[in-house]
This record gives C-alpha cells, structure tokens and sequence, in this order.
C-alpha cells in the first residue's frame, strides 16, 4: 500500500507553485543548468500529459512531458520527476512515470525520452539509446539517455537532435 491516501491528478496552473517548490527541493538551482532543461527552455511542457500527486490536498510530486521530436520521432521528454522529502520510497514516483507514459502512448507519442538512471527507470519500460546517436543542447551523459518506446520505435534507433516540437515548427515556418 505505497500509495494509500495519494490522489494523481492532471497538472493545472494551479499546482505550479508547489511544483517549482518540489523541484527546487530535489535539484536545487543545479537543475537550471542541465541539457533537459535546455530542451524545456525551447517551449512548455504538455500539462494534459503531466500529472501530480496529492496527498490530503498537498501537491507532494509531479512529473511533466514536454512535446520534442527526436530526430523525426515525435516524442516527449519525462521530467522534471520529484516527490517531496516527506513522501519518498513509497513508489510515488514511480507510479506518476507509469501514468505518464500511459498518457503518452495513448496521445500518440512514439517515445519518452529521459537523461536518468538506468536500474530505477528499466523496470518502467525504459532503455538505452545508442551512446552518441542523439543530441541535446549542452553536455549530458549518453550512457543515461534512455526511451521508452511505443509502436515501430526502438531505443536504439533513435538519432539527431533532440529538440522542442514548437522550436521545429518554427524553423519550418510551421504555427
């Protein structure tokens, strides 16, 4: 019973304050800094794919997909992904990632993409890419570039760039 009491709900502007307050709390001013982050930059994550999780009413987690094509698959990247000091090892986190992967599938994403650690988003359905196939804005670890891939999509046939879906559009003169 991990998750007893907990309630996952649709992301709304509503939550954004306790989201910043949750990610502040799990990366500190570091996070501003990593090449997801970049790509987040690029244009605003999908809050009808992105979810919370609320215990009594509190915003104790979320987990955001913001819309990115990776090389031409039309994907999403998962993160930020932070549960509150208070509420972690209670397979929170883990449960936000499999609605959002759901939610993603469903809506026709072909993959979800992350920089993390192997061993806690394997048994979620993630895998390797191929070290050096894909790219993002500013350093990251190709060894922990992961995807969790729906359809003809395969982890390890991703390639280019990773970037927004809007910041595509927009070179195309698209929107």
């Amino acid at each position: 019973m991990p998750c007893q009491d907990i309630v996952f709900l649709t992301e709304d502007a509503s939550h954004d304050a306790a989201i910043n307050l949750i990610n502040e709390e799990a990366f500190g001013p570091g996070r501003f800094v990593r090449s997801s982050e970049r790509v987040r930059e690029q244009g605003p994550h999908d809050r009808s794919l992105s979810f919370i999780a609320a215990d009594r009413g509190e915003t104790i987690a979320s987990v955001r997909l913001t819309p990115v094509f990776a090389g031409n698959v039309a994907g999403h990247l998962l993160g930020p992904l932070a549960v509150r000091p208070s509420h972690k090892n209670r397979g929170i986190g883990r449960e936000l990632v499999r609605i959002a992967l759901a939610a993603a599938q469903t809506g026709g994403s072909q993959a979800v993409l992350l920089v993390g650690d192997p061993p806690y988003y394997a048994p979620l359905g993630f895998a390797r890419t191929k070290p050096g196939a894909l790219t993002m804005p500013g350093p990251f670890d190709p060894h922990r570039l992961l995807a969790a891939c729906f359809g003809d999509a395969d982890a390890m046939s991703l390639e280019g760039e990773i970037h927004h879906r809007d910041r595509g559009q927009a070179a195309l003169g698209v929107g």
